[in-house]
Order: C-alpha cells, then sequence, then structure tokens
C-alpha cells in the first residue's frame, strides 16, 4: 500500500496509466493511511490504557484494510493482492474482537491473535509489493485532528 500512499500524497493521476477509478483508490488509501496515523499518534500521546490502545490499533486496523481494499482495486484480482486484501481484513475483525465491549483490549489471548494476524497481514502485503522491505515508509501527516476524528477514535 506505500507505494499508493506516495502517488496519494504526490498528487493522484501522476502516473500515465492512471485512472480515474486508480485516482480515487488512490487518494482512499492515502486517507486510510492519514486516519492510521492519527490513531497511532493518538495511541502514543496518551498514557497505557488497555481499552484506549485497543480502541486506536482496532481503528488502525480498519484503516489498514480500507487502504489494502483500495490497493486491490488498483492491482485487479491478482491472487497476491486478494491474499493481501484478506490477511488486512481478518487483522481489522481479530482487532476489532480484542478490542471489543466485553474484553476492552485486556484478553491477552485476543490481543496475541490480533498481533498475529497483524504480522500476517504485513507479510501478505509484501508478496503483493504493497509495501517493500527495508524501504523507506512515507511520511503521512496526521493533519489536524477535527472533533469529528478524535470522536471517531473514541477519544
Amino acid at each position: 500500500m506505500s507505494h499508493y500512499i506516495e502517488r496519494g500524497a504526490g498528487g493522484a493521476g501522476e502516473h500515465p496509466d492512471a485512472s480515474t477509478a486508480d485516482e480515487n483508490a488512490v487518494w482512499k488509501a492515502a486517507h486510510a493511511a492519514r486516519v492510521a496515523a492519527q490513531a497511532l499518534a493518538v495511541l502514543s500521546e496518551s498514557a497505557p490504557d488497555p481499552a484506549a490502545d485497543s480502541r486506536c490499533a482496532r481503528n488502525a486496523a480498519a484503516s489498514a484494510a480500507q487502504a489494502a481494499q483500495m490497493a486491490q482495486l488498483v492491482d485487479g484480482d491478482a491472487p497476491p493482492s486478494r491474499d493481501a486484501c484478506q490477511a488486512a481484513l481478518k487483522a481489522s475483525l481479530a482487532a476489532s474482537s480484542a478490542a471489543g465491549a466485553k474484553y476492552l483490549g485486556a484478553d491477552e489471548e485476543l490481543n496475541s491473535q490480533a498481533d498475529m494476524a497483524e504480522r500476517d497481514s504485513v507479510v501478505a502485503a509484501e508478496r503483493a509489493g504493497w509495501i517493500r522491505p527495508g524501504a523507506d515508509i512515507p511520511a503521512v501527516s496526521t493533519g489536524v485532528r477535527s472533533p469529528e476524528v478524535m470522536s471517531m477514535l473514541h477519544f
């Protein structure tokens, strides 16, 4: 997804073969990356709290899944892209389960399952070529955290 974010940050449509649908998908991937960056920024700025941390992790995972769906849209239904998207969705569901009202991020088994699903998602994204091991991760501005965004992050 990294190279889609880079395209979105530099201006969608710079690629000579980019279609309008691709430009829209790139913009959505970049937006999802911003939301994930905001969730991670809030997580790093707050005192440790399992419930709040798990909500931030859930929102970051959901944003990553959205970015994966947009990347798959651009790549088509190639097996590595399809697998990476499915892995991102699985990671998002695992993070959601761990953050759910019943457990609030305090269940170690669910947290472990979410961590494992996240690692699998990263491996699948590497196989799809969405992220490149050892490559610099593009900077994603967290932007202004509006009341709407903070509400969405449950803070």
